[in-house]
């Protein structure tokens, strides 16, 4: 009970904080630790993103921590490794899943998000105000985000429910860190194993991060020079964001062929985005996915996400969106996921190749 207690405070503190702050751009930006919106595993890009409703493995721990409890191994492993901007951005994620027994699971994962070697020139001239190159050094610009998941079925046929506390770490060389702290919550819902219903409830106290910057006289004195604000440490808020999701099964009665759309919605609460269903308070994204499969050996997959409105010189607006196309293979517990994925929208040729790899260890409960 104690314990309940302390979240539900958590949670209230963390709320009455993030409407504070609605109107306080420098402390809740709009896209605050947007790296972690950008998603794990090839089979959810493949799909659009539309999988909280239907996710069932390791992966849940990211996108609905209550999926765990449909994890089907003693212990699931989850790798992926994608590049975004010809290579330049470079994005790992590893995910955990270990079932305690036939009613609950905890999971973990780490996702990283990062680029590499960029040049330091603010020392690029002396004082004597000669250019040398020498003096260019190398710095790393990255983001971390460490989850800790539980999940477990409830007395209801169907319920599961999980929730999860997240650790995040952003660095930018040795000049500025952050630390953050946030917690996700989720349920789902399965009737008949055709319908599967699911909420999940990001940064529901709002996450914070606590950021530090540490420049030397010489940087600063660059930083005023080139008529650029020195920055000052200070708090950041992540806002809620709720997503809800129904798909349905449908088996065929095809050579084991089913077919399963899905479809979510991605409600934000830092006001007007730019997305299909906006106003001044919140703003909706709707995700739309559909997987063909056989067996649940091999699967084709489709979605589309990320609608916007964006306006042409002549004042006209064209809606646009991003589309993706996945590729899925099982095979004795090894399952291999392929995704090619725009990370703009359909007018821009800025696709990504995502490969991401599972396998599982059963034990003998799980039998």
């Amino acid at each position: 009970m104690k314990i309940t207690k302390y979240i539900l405070a958590l949670a209230t503190l963390g709320f009455t904080l993030s409407l504070s702050a609605q109107d306080d751009e420098t402390v809740a930006p709009k896209y605050s630790n947007e790296f972690l919106q950008i998603g794990v595993g090839a089979k959810a890009l493949g799909l659009g993103n539309a999988l909280v409703g239907s996710v069932n493995d390791v992966t849940s721990a990211y996108w609905n921590p209550a999926g765990l409890t449909h994890v089907q191994n003693n212990l699931e492993v989850s790798l992926m490794h994608s590049e975004y901007f010809a290579g330049i951005a470079k994005y790992d994620y590893l995910g955990l899943a270990h079932s305690i027994d036939d009613q609950s699971t905890v999971g973990f994962a780490a996702i990283r998000f990062g680029v590499d070697d960029i040049p330091n020139t603010t020392q690029l001239i002396d004082n004597e105000g000669n250019i040398d190159y020498d003096r260019i050094t190398l710095f790393t610009a990255a983001d971390y985000a460490f989850l800790f998941s539980y999940a477990r079925k409830t007395k209801i046929e169907g319920l599961s429910i999980g929730g999860t506390v997240k650790i995040v770490h952003r660095r930018a060389g040795d000049f500025a860190r952050s630390w953050g702290f946030g917690i996700d919550a989720g349920a789902q819902y399965n009737l008949n194993n055709k319908w599967h219903f699911g909420a999940m409830a990001r940064d529901v106290t709002s996450t914070f991060n606590a950021w530090i910057f540490d420049l030397d006289a010489n940087m600063q004195e660059v930083f005023i020079e080139t008529g650029n604000e020195i920055p000052e440490n200070g708090l950041e808020l992540t806002l809620p964001r709720l997503i809800l999701a129904a798909q349905r099964r449908f088996e065929t009665g095809f050579h084991d062929i089913y077919i399963a759309p899905e479809i979510n919605a991605s409600i934000t609460t830092d006001g007007r985005r730019n997305t299909l269903i906006k106003s001044g308070v919140v703003s909706v994204d709707p995700v739309m996915g559909l997987e063909i499969g056989w067996k649940d050996i091999v699967a084709i997959r489709t979605g589309v996400n990320n609608f916007q409105y964006v306006k042409n010189f002549d004042d006209s607006q064209d809606l646009v969106f991003q589309p993706n196309v996945g590729l899925g293979v099982t095979f004795k517990g090894v399952t291999l996921d392929y995704a090619f994925t725009n990370i703009g929208n359909q007018s821009e040729a800025l696709f990504s190749h995502v490969i991401s790899l599972k396998f599982g260890f059963k034990d003998s409960f799980k039998k």
